[in-house]
């Protein structure tokens, strides 16, 4: 392959993270997928994956910079004893920060798995169809009338876990936690901006991790072709944030959980017919 066109791969790859990131069909399932039906056939992997994410979580620092700036604020005065108005961020910032560890013990714990026997197409596929029907689950019985400000530890603690589902490539960071909070009571909106804050600490600390790890070595993909789809990435994602949350504030998510199934369905198929490789 050419260095022109791994390149241009890298890019599309760029593209297809910003556009997957944010929404609850799972990016990591679209690069795994994307990677064996391009001309190169091979799997971007997971340190590729993980470093381009550090664009789209970019794109949501940028985004939630003053809610993130509230909330960091109200925690850090926090050990001081003020509290009063501030005790609702107050309250979320432990909760960010509690619901990360079940994703960062988790990940650690099985860090070989993940990296490989996880990344199975078969489990992709499986996933995607799997936790599709639950996610349109969550949306059609959910109460959805609970907001943020209500969140009890409890439920943080449980979409910590939920969260850590995403592990396995098919489920969704943003999928996992959204259905989550959809059980629990929370309004779309809400769910979506929580699986948003959620994920900054996971996000950010697996993508450094693995830019540091794999130095100089970025699998297929070199370091200026990586850092190309992380920029880009990041541009598309903003978009991404801004248009989803003003869709789902009046739309359900059923059009994600069909292209779920369709999308599970069909590379079902095509490992049926032996068009992809699994592995």
């Amino acid at each position: 392959m050419t260095e022109y066109l791994q390149w241009l791969e890298a890019a599309l790859l760029g593209v297809l993270q910003g556009l997957t990131e944010f929404l609850p069909v799972s990016s990591s399932a679209h690069l795994r997928l994307t990677g064996e039906l391009l001309p190169s056939a091979t799997d971007p992997g997971a340190a590729f994956t993980a470093i381009t994410q550090l664009g789209t979580e970019a794109a949501v620092l940028l985004y939630f910079r003053k809610d993130i700036l509230r909330i960091a604020a109200a925690w850090l005065r926090s050990p001081a004893g003020r509290h009063g108005e501030d005790a609702a961020d107050v309250r979320l910032g432990w909760l960010v920060l509690i619901g990360t560890l079940p994703i960062a013990i988790l990940g650690l714990a099985f860090k070989e798995a993940i990296e490989g026997s996880l990344r199975n197409l078969y489990i992709t596929a499986s996933m995607l169809i799997g936790f599709g029907i639950i996610l349109g689950l969550a949306d059609r019985f959910g109460r959805q009338s609970r907001q943020l400000e209500g969140m009890r530890w409890r439920d943080g603690i449980l979409l910590g876990f939920a969260q850590a589902m995403a592990l396995i490539p098919g489920v969704s960071r943003s999928g996992g936690t959204i259905s989550a909070g959809l059980l629990l009571g929370y309004s779309r909106e809400a769910a979506a901006r929580y699986s948003f804050l959620l994920a900054i600490p996971a996000v950010l600390a697996s993508g450094f991790y693995q830019l540091v790890r794999h130095w100089g070595d970025f699998g297929p993909f070199g370091f200026g072709q990586t850092a190309l789809a992380t920029l880009i990435s990041f541009a598309v994602g903003y978009g991404v944030i801004v248009l989803f949350l003003k869709i789902i504030s009046t739309r359900s998510f059923m059009p994600f959980v069909w292209y779920r199934v369709l999308l599970g369905s069909l590379m079902l198929s095509l490992l049926a017919f032996g068009l992809i490789d699994p592995v």
